[in-house]
């Protein structure tokens, strides 16, 4: 388990190297969305809108939360409207997911078949607001803190949860 810096877009590369466990520091653009945002971004890749709203998923990092004065944090990604995201969000070219709790093996594969990793961040709203250097509303502005975002982070921390297959509850797989 290593510490390991990337700057967004994030590359195959980048991704095939990680490990479970890994401690990894974002900087670049990253994206933010929860329950009523996701649903909406899934459906506009699916009818090849999103380029209309200059969302570009290539090599991003979406990241499981709301915006407001008082900071973020991670919401749960196996809330249904966020997990049933990650894989059509997944193939849109997302390559990190950021959010909290324990995803369906399901969910898992998909990541694996698009090269997509999962990371956790613990709910620490303090220490993630201090990452931020900008932030822009992208799309959806009448969700209020719970529009599309994108912000500027530096060395924002995050924890490799599932990758190349399996996660952290299958870590005595990946020892063998």
């Amino acid at each position: 388990m290593k510490e390991v810096s990337l700057t967004t877009p994030v590359s195959m590369n980048q991704i095939a190297d990680l490990k479970i466990g890994d401690f990894i520091l974002v900087s670049g653009y990253i994206y933010t969305a929860r329950d009523a945002v996701l649903p909406k971004l899934k459906l506009l890749f699916e009818q090849n809108k999103l380029e209309q709203y200059g969302i570009d998923l290539l090599g991003s990092v979406m990241f499981h939360t709301a915006v407001s004065p008082a900071g973020i944090g991670p919401t749960s990604s196996n809330k249904y409207d966020i997990e049933s995201s990650i894989p059509v969000l997944s193939q849109a070219g997302v390559k990190i997911h950021i959010g909290k709790g324990a995803l369906k093996k399901s969910t898992i594969e998909s990541l694996n078949q698009y090269k997509s990793v999962y990371a956790i961040t613990p709910p620490i709203s303090a220490l993630l607001s201090s990452k931020i250097r900008s932030t822009q509303i992208i799309a959806f502005p009448e969700q209020g803190m719970e529009a599309l975002h994108l912000l500027k982070v530096e060395d924002f921390p995050a924890i490799v949860y599932a990758i190349h297959g399996h996660s952290i509850n299958s870590l005595s797989d990946c020892i063998k």
